[in-house]
């Protein structure tokens, strides 16, 4: 009698399909500033995305400039001397684009999508903006008191709170300690110093505009040198210093009293992008925790059911790349799964991982990585990154070509060297009445206060 398969069965994974090499055109202007092209026919879309190094200058300044970069990225709108805040909106939306600022540790970043005709006029706009952002203060106000108050809200969230107290705990006085400016720091903001800091510090030299759709590549060069040109803002472009991350032992135990929930984060430092380990960590940390199929999934969540959404993931900044985990447990088992989330790595990095767990995490990331670049957005977000690094935009081949060749043997070092228990540090955002004990019995835990009550 022939066997029926069940209807219900997932089909294999297919082969993965080669990542195509950007063919990017590169020129710098006079000023410093590079251009990179991307031509991509086919959607009549435009993606520009311009990143700006925008580190701290020191780490006792670090504070205070991540308040006046995050009001300033909302600020830089309100208006310029030529136009005001509605005007921009107006003159971008006549082009299909909405321009859109944001800034971390490392960058402030303009972005937007926008129709082809329109580049232009949108880069003269961005050239506006640049060079003559008026920073109105009644205006600038509002955006700060704004901005301090949905700050204030989300440093209330127990997963802010413990994604905080991680980086906090794992960087010390270094930028990327700073998850969230503080409110307080936020709220003294004003208009003269983001008139300053924009003079200073948004510069050309070191900044990277990225094009990428349906264009010319020689002639979408010409015209961001006709709109650009005027940029001349001679201020020197600060990148992130390196990092001296020290692994804290133990536990630190926020407190955060009558919580239902404790949220667990645990964090080390992972190889960068130009790392030859890296390839070999992704995977990893893909058979670790990074998708249903893993084997932190399979243990907490399927087996167990202490967490819904269990992950891990490698993330990458300029100065340093981080393996990061995180799981969110009820309070009655926040021992038992920390218990398991450690047993777990000490397996990935004491055993080897089987060659059916290698296939299906290389097909996951390969095919991850084809849909995240597969649009104009994609695209280039991803090149933003990977040129503000110094990467080349063929990296994403050859990084492709690196992950097809990891074997059983290199995910095992990498798993040893990255994963294993001592080498991560640890927080767990709860009831200290209720989870100190049980957490103290896996390790010595030091409570600390700035929990919100549940």
């Amino acid at each position: 009698m022939t066997a029926v398969q069940e209807p219900t069965l997932i089909p294999p994974l297919g082969e993965p399909r080669p990542h195509p090499t950007p063919v990017a055109a590169e020129t710098t202007l006079p000023n410093g500033l590079r251009v990179v092209v991307v031509p991509r026919p086919g959607v009549p879309l435009v993606e520009l995305r311009l990143r700006v190094p925008f580190a701290a200058s020191n780490a006792r300044n670090a504070g205070v400039h991540a308040a006046r970069g995050a009001v300033l990225s909302g600020a830089v709108l309100l208006g310029t001397q030529r136009h005001d805040q509605t005007d921009i909106a107006q003159l971008l939306q006549g082009h299909g684009a909405e321009l859109s600022v944001s800034t971390d540790a490392d960058r402030l970043v303009f972005g937007t999508t926008l129709l082809p005709g329109g580049l232009g006029p949108v880069l003269e706009l961005l050239a506006e903006l640049l060079t003559g952002a008026s920073y109105p203060a009644g205006q600038v106000d509002g955006e700060r008191d704004r901005l301090a108050e949905r700050i204030a809200i989300a440093r209330s969230q127990p997963g802010m709170i413990a994604r905080s107290a991680l980086a906090a705990r794992r960087f010390g006085a270094h930028p990327y300690a700073i998850g969230l400016p503080d409110a307080d720091l936020v709220s003294a903001v004003r208009a003269p110093a983001l008139r300053r800091l924009h003079r200073e510090r948004v510069v050309p030299a070191g900044s990277i505009l990225v094009l990428v759709g349906d264009l010319d590549p020689r002639a979408a060069a010409d015209t961001v040198a006709a709109a650009l040109e005027g940029w001349t803002a001679t201020g020197k472009a600060v990148e992130t210093p390196p990092v001296g991350e020290q692994r804290v032992p133990g536990i630190e135990l926020v407190d955060r009293p009558g919580a239902v929930q404790s949220n667990l984060r645990l964090g080390g430092l992972a190889p960068s992008r130009t790392d030859p380990e890296l390839p070999a960590l992704r995977l990893a940390a893909m058979i670790f925790g990074g998708y249903f199929s893993s084997r932190l999934v399979e243990n907490i969540r399927e087996r167990r059911g202490y967490s819904y959404s269990p992950r891990s993931a490698v993330e990458h900044q300029r100065a340093a790349s981080s393996f990061l985990v995180e799981a969110d447990v009820a309070t009655e088992v926040t021992g038992p799964a920390l218990l398991e989330t450690l047993y777990e790595l000490g397996r990935m990095s004491l055993t080897p991982v089987t060659e059916a767990e290698l296939d299906a995490a290389r097909r996951y990331i390969l095919g991850s990585m084809a849909l995240s670049t597969s649009t104009h957005a994609g695209l280039a977000s991803t090149l933003s990154a990977l040129l503000g690094v110094g990467l080349p935009a063929d990296w994403l081949t050859t990084h492709q070509r690196d992950l097809t060749e990891v074997t059983v043997e290199q995910v095992q070092a990498a798993a040893a060297r990255y994963l294993a228990p001592e080498a991560l540090t640890a927080v767990v955002v709860g009831d200290a009445g209720r989870v100190a004990a049980e957490l103290g019995t896996l390790a010595p835990v030091t409570v600390s206060g700035g929990g919100d009550p549940a």
